[in-house]
């Protein structure tokens, strides 16, 4: 079998067209950029109908011209993969190849933009999300890794290879790369073979189940953390937002990739401090929901200990599970009733982010309440009798989402990061993790003599994050908007 191009057949079609229209995209904004330094001082002013008038003149020209060869050039980059999906397999070459893979995630992100776009007049501020471009791309570009994962993870629908198996003779071969004669699984390396002959292709695809697992249910516990501790500091103030905003201040005076290395060396998992950690931090979702329900239903007793005691029981069970690990000095749950066993590097590496971030959740929301507090919807509720953490809870919190809904997005972006960073160093996941962090530290190592293995990886990274942070751009742009 021979070895794939990138664009296989349909690239003698498409890559002239691809590359005129990339050109003169290119050059159009230069010559735009070059134009707007001699341009005269343009005051805006609107049309009859509202509208904002066009600049006339060469500079208007280029700026027509930009925007028509930009969307020319992403259509013809969309076609590519829309060829990809529905020709055979082999004539649309590396990126066809890979387009066809990712079919269930085409699917799943064209009913979720459809969905969303049909009914978001009903979906509040996620509706408003795609009134804004910008924060439709990072929407798209976010839940496309998160169909991944998921598609991956669950369903193993997308991944082509195992992805720590090793097929002999694949060694740091370029992408493309025929499988071995007599191997009848999928034909081709798409992206080629890394330093120990595994499929880069599988490992950046598997790799994102691992970021999105971690990611953002340990920022949803740094926030759970945060937010049980910072409302009350802001809302008291006096000595205990003194002791609170102390500790927290203390932990962030370490700089954060030297505080990530202290807990996930060998040495310090070895004295069960990170499971004594999770055993502390594991518990404010469970306080959080406990005191969020009691001050909600306070006066309905009757509905409000049923929920209390299905809520709670199961989040205790889950709480439970969590922390006791087999090997660790927190193993007290007998097989029966664990409902799981998570990998001790991974809750390693979960323990930590949650410890690092929720310091900095904490001080936002502290500093969001003390500013809450004084509004006349607060009073309102004092007047009325309402409790402190029914006020807390119901009052400032529901308005202060829209910060920390972006804050949030932000802190997923910034734990991504930080889990690339661990992996790129070999601390906490597992060495054959294919965490995109260890897969672009195992290909850099050969970085002058083959490029493709770390690019992959690196690429995925760089999207997530990109995603996540146009995401929180969109977000914050409409919450203002409030």
């Amino acid at each position: 079998m021979e070895a794939l191009t990138w664009t296989g057949s349909l690239g003698n079609i498409l890559n002239p067209m691809l590359s005129i229209g990339a050109a003169v995209f290119a050059v159009s904004v230069i010559i735009q950029i070059v134009l707007s330094f001699f341009a005269p001082a343009m005051t805006l002013q609107s049309n009859a109908d509202g509208t904002l008038m066009k600049r006339g003149g060469a500079l208007g020209m280029f700026e027509t011209m930009t925007k028509v060869f930009f969307f020319a050039t992403l259509a013809i980059c969309v076609l590519y993969l829309v060829c990809g999906v529905v020709m055979p397999y082999g004539s649309t070459g590396i990126v066809g190849a890979m387009a066809k893979q990712f079919t269930p995630v085409w699917i799943a992100l064209i009913l979720t933009f459809v969905t969303s776009i049909t009914f978001k007049r009903r979906l509040g501020l996620y509706g408003k999300l795609f009134d804004s471009i910008i924060g439709m791309i990072g929407f798209g570009l976010v839940m496309f890794w998160i169909f991944t994962a998921i598609f991956a993870g669950l369903f193993d629908m997308i991944a082509t290879h195992d992805p720590v198996q090793q097929i002999s003779g694949l060694k740091n071969k370029l992408p493309g790369v025929p499988m071995p004669e007599g191997d009848e699984r999928f034909p081709h390396y798409l992206l080629g073979g890394d330093n120990l002959a595994r499929d880069i292709f599988s490992r950046m695809v598997y790799g994102s189940t691992i970021v999105i697992a971690i990611a953002p249910l340990a920022t949803i516990f740094a926030f759970m953390v945060g937010i049980t501790l910072g409302l009350p500091a802001g809302f008291y103030g006096g000595r205990l937002d003194t002791i609170l905003s102390f500790l927290a201040n203390l932990i962030l005076a370490f700089p954060v990739i030297l505080l990530f290395y202290l807990l996930v060396t060998p040495e310090i998992v070895a004295t069960g401090i990170p499971s004594y950690m999770a055993a502390f931090l594991f518990v404010f979702p469970i306080v959080f929901f406990a005191v969020s329900l009691n001050s909600r239903f306070y006066t309905q007793p009757s509905k409000r200990n049923p929920m209390l005691i299905v809520i709670l029981g199961a989040l205790t069970w889950l709480y439970l599970s969590m922390i006791s690990q087999s090997g660790t000095v927190l193993n007290f749950l007998p097989p029966a009733a664990d409902l799981f066993d998570v990998d001790g590097g991974i809750l390693v590496v979960f323990v930590s982010v949650v410890f690092v971030n929720s310091p900095t959740v904490f001080r936002i929301v502290r500093g969001l309440a003390l500013d809450l507090r004084t509004r006349d919807y607060v009073a309102a509720a004092q007047t009325r009798g309402e409790g402190a953490w029914y006020i807390m809870l119901w009052e400032i919190l529901p308005n202060a989402r829209g910060p920390l809904i972006v804050d949030f997005c932000l802190r997923i972006g910034y734990t991504t990061i930080l889990l690339g960073t661990l992996g790129f160093f070999g601390l906490g996941l597992p060495p054959e993790s294919p965490d995109w962090g260890s897969t672009i530290n195992e290909g850099r190592k050969l970085l002058l003599i083959y490029v493709h293995p770390p690019l992959p990886p690196a690429i995925a990274l760089l999207s997530l994050v990109l995603g996540l942070n146009l995401l929180a751009d969109g977000l914050r742009e409409e919450s203002l908007k409030d």
